[in-house]
């Protein structure tokens, strides 16, 4: 039986078993493939979508357990007009190899939502579990600062 859901406001119906990681869903079936696979397990972040405003690591919710309406990169902002957090990313030159940008840029959006002038303890608390082998965790911070309005 299909199963109903919303992705960047666009309802959708998938005919897909309910246990199929969400990851899964987005990619394949919705072919959105800004959600990155990174460990298949939610230590590293790279498939980091919203429900409901919430960060959730993709790899790890199974699609009869989606229980709001999904965001992924592509529902964050568009290349004309790119959310706040997506232009503090150009702006500081966060990425380097970009693997883990969009799961990087899902949980610092979620974190903004939550904590719209966040500390350094809340940043580092909140982006943890992101991974980032390049090492761009000083320009991650900044961009977060820059998209609270808190340059630094």
């Amino acid at each position: 039986m299909p199963t109903s859901i919303t992705v960047n406001g666009t309802a959708h119906e998938v005919d897909l078993p309910s246990e199929v990681p969400l990851l899964w869903v987005l990619r394949d079936a919705l072919n959105l493939t800004g959600t990155k696979y990174g460990c298949g397990v939610a230590a590293c972040g790279a498939c980091t979508v919203q429900i409901d405003g919430e960060a959730v690591r993709s790899c790890q919710v199974p699609l009869g357990d989606v229980w709001g309406d999904v965001t992924t990169i592509e529902g964050l902002g568009t290349p004309e007009s790119l959310a706040a957090i997506q232009q503090a990313w150009v702006d500081h030159q966060v990425a380097q190899c970009g693997y883990c940008q969009s799961g990087q840029i899902m949980q610092a959006a979620a974190l903004l939502a939550e904590t719209p002038q966040p500390s350094d303890d809340d940043i580092d608390a909140a982006m943890s579990g992101n991974l980032c082998r390049c090492g761009t965790y000083p320009r991650i911070r900044a961009a977060i600062k820059a998209a609270a309005g808190m340059e630094s």
